[in-house]
């Protein structure tokens, strides 16, 4: 009797998907919590929204074994047995592999987008349980093994360390950070081994891509979307007598490219970085054509690898990226880093991107809802 009642109050709790009385403790009302799938604890830090629970959907999907493909404004989650839920930006939705609409809201937090996370187990046959007094979330499936009791006694030192957090302005997530990986130029015969050594070392990259060069390497560009990259233009050309020759023909370029990447891959960015960096060419005329009336999102840097200029002498490369990304963080900045997509490149990656995951930065992709960083301060 005793456990049928109990397992009626968590049918309540998760019918209310997952919704907290506010003000319940002052770590709960700020969000904090810890999240469990099954028998792990993750190092997914859930946040509370208008009394929701929301997580960002990449680091989601990877702890449930969930495929992602798709775009920000349109991602399909999938699990082995073809079950899929594809959540919509616009209309707050998602639709279930049965057909049926449920509400979903996403947003974006940190470079991250984030998704309701009792809305996205339920669609994929998960249990969810929160347990108030230690502040656990978890789903669970068939391949549970330990009990509620278990959970929390195998986890009792994290848990513990939780309750210790006094004021809402303690950090959540000490050191972890967002760093921006851009790669421009590409796609090119190289594309490949930079996206095997991304994957390594589970980072994620935007590229700024040529319309010509997309048009040589579709499944390079096919395997950007798979494997939850962001996709920017880059122009067709990359020369500056013809691509700033007027803002007419620098939106031709933008909007050229576009048709490249939806021939690749059928869909379309609004992500773009001109060739050469906005300053000087890009002036007021040139960003009210292509921002204004082309709707495009431009985008520079704040540390430039240089890995143009210093090609084989990777050491140099190296300093100069890390010395940039330390500067960047004493000033409260995320670090968006210049790079492109050739050989030179490729031996120094690893090295870089270690170093950063070492010092504990997240690599996030750039979208359309973030404010775009340039060096005209153009946020359109």
């Amino acid at each position: 009797m005793y456990r049928r009642w109990m397992a009626a109050v968590l049918v309540v709790i998760l019918g209310m998907t997952l919704a907290l009385p506010r003000g319940t403790s002052a770590a709960a009302s700020k969000g904090e919590a810890l999240l469990g799938i099954n028998d792990k604890l993750t190092e997914i830090a859930p946040l509370l929204k208008s009394g929701n629970y929301y997580v960002p959907v990449r680091e989601l999907a990877k702890e449930m074994g969930l495929q992602m493909t798709g775009s920000p404004e349109h991602i399909v989650l999938a699990d082995q047995s073809g079950r899929t839920l594809t959540l919509l930006r616009s209309g707050d939705q998602a639709l279930r592999s049965d057909g049926a609409k449920v509400k979903a809201s996403m947003f974006v937090s940190q470079g991250r987008t984030m998704i309701p996370f009792g809305t996205v187990a339920e669609s994929f046959n998960y249990k969810v349980t929160y347990n108030p007094d230690q502040r656990v979330l978890r789903a669970v499936n068939n391949a549970k093994a330990l009990s509620e009791s278990e959970f929390l006694k195998k986890y009792s030192q994290q848990i513990a360390k939780l309750a210790r957090v006094e004021t809402p302005s303690s950090p959540g997530q000490k050191g972890k950070q967002p760093v921006y990986l851009t790669f421009d130029d590409g796609p090119s015969a190289h594309t490949g081994q930079l996206l095997d050594i991304l994957s390594k070392y589970d980072a994620k990259a935007t590229f700024f891509m040529l319309g010509n060069r997309i048009s040589s390497y579709p499944a390079a560009v096919q395997r950007m979307v798979k494997e939850g990259h962001a996709l920017g233009l880059h122009g067709m050309t990359h020369e500056k007598n013809k691509f700033y020759a007027s803002p007419a023909a620098a939106l031709k370029e933008m909007n050229q490219d576009n048709e490249r990447l939806n021939k690749a891959v059928k869909q379309k960015t609004t992500l773009i970085r001109t060739p050469y960096g906005s300053k000087p060419y890009f002036t007021q005329s040139f960003r009210d054509k292509v921002l204004g009336e082309g709707g495009y999102h431009m985008w520079d840097w704040n540390v430039d690898s240089l890995d143009w200029k210093y090609k084989s002498n990777s050491r140099a490369i190296y300093n100069n990226v890390m010395k940039q990304v330390h500067n960047e963080h004493k000033h409260g900045t995320a670090p968006l880093i210049l790079f492109h997509d050739q050989a030179a490149t490729l031996k120094v990656l690893p090295q870089i991107l270690a170093e950063l995951k070492k010092e504990g930065y997240n690599f996030e992709i750039l979208t359309s809802e973030m404010k775009p960083v340039n060096f005209w301060k153009d946020a359109r």
